[in-house]
């Protein structure tokens, strides 16, 4: 009789806990040169901010005679703010309504020809579309300031000089959005929904505009944001086309009261130029908002575009 001596059966080893598979990939993300990057990125677009925030805090003594990137002694932010509203009687509050009026007639009706028009390239064919096209692309790579002496003798001809008008139709042309619209237009707007449209007898006015306005909307914000900022801060078509103080936009308008505090022309004061950096700290807020209210739009956008069906 045979007996069998149990065998030991191996236990496994005890090993070290490492690190689970979703820390090693947050491990493996980690580079300190794209940190630093990132860090002097966000450094260089927001000091700026910063600084302008510190010195409309400050009088005119005071941006010269202390550190320009910490509070002075005596910080008079709401006066600099009163002062702003009430130098001249009001007449900031007078060039930021004209700013507002500029800014958002020109990105509504820039964003609306900007999504015809891209609609149009990237759904219809016709003789000499991809021409045009072309030209679009090539309109694209001229600077504005290039044709701003061109629009002002175009301008002066038609009698539109020295009127809002002069400001909002150029910036209805916006080739940069039209090529982004067209990009957008062609992938957000699904052909098989166009032609089930038709078929139920829908006209193509009615089409653009209760289906694919609606399916461009990510689109349409970009645009308007663009033109928007870009209207907001123009200064040299602004500079060259209006004569009249009182349809002066916040960038004119701030720049003739820097002129004046320099060179101490007439209404100048001794906190003038407090006046002005308080005056751009306002001009920016507007913009904020815009983009804190549109943003969500933007990114579902841009989120859009980023996966493919």
């Amino acid at each position: 009789m045979t007996t069998t001596t149990p065998t030991a059966t191996a236990l496994p080893e005890a090993t070290a806990p490492g690190p689970t598979p979703r820390r090693a990939r947050r491990r493996a993300r980690r580079s300190t040169p794209l940190t630093i990057a990132m860090l002097a990125a966000l450094a260089y677009f927001l000091l700026p901010l910063f600084w302008l925030l510190i010195a409309s805090t400050k009088s005119t003594q005071d941006l010269f005679n202390s550190f320009g990137l910490w509070f002075s002694h005596a910080p008079q932010l709401l006066t600099n703010i009163k002062e702003t509203f009430t130098q001249d009687d009001g007449v900031f509050v007078h060039w930021l309504l004209n700013t507002v009026l500029y800014a958002v007639v020109s990105a509504v009706g820039a964003a609306l020809l900007a999504a015809a028009g891209g609609y149009g390239f990237a759904k219809f064919r016709f003789r000499g579309d991809r021409f045009a096209f072309n030209l679009v692309l090539g309109a694209v790579m001229v600077p504005t300031t290039a044709l701003a002496i061109p629009t002002y003798l175009l301008f002066a001809k038609a009698g539109l000089v020295n009127t809002p008008w002069a400001i909002i139709l150029p910036s209805l042309v916006n080739p940069f959005g039209l090529y982004l619209m067209r990009i957008y237009a062609a992938d957000a707007v699904p052909d098989s929904l166009l032609e089930a449209a038709r078929i139920d007898g829908a006209g193509e006015a009615r089409i653009f505009f209760r289906i694919a306005l609606r399916l461009l909307g990510p689109g349409l914000v970009t645009v308007l944001l663009f033109t928007l900022v870009a209207t907001w801060n123009n200064y040299f078509l602004p500079l060259i086309m209006l004569n009249d103080p009182d349809l002066y936009p916040i960038t004119v308008g701030l720049a003739s009261w820097a002129a004046q505090a320099q060179n101490g022309g007439a209404g100048a004061s001794s906190d003038m130029l407090a006046l002005v950096v308080t005056g751009s700290l306002l001009s920016i807020v507007p913009l904020v908002v815009a983009f804190l209210m549109l943003q969500r739009y933007w990114q579902s956008g841009l989120a859009a575009g980023g996966v493919k069906q």
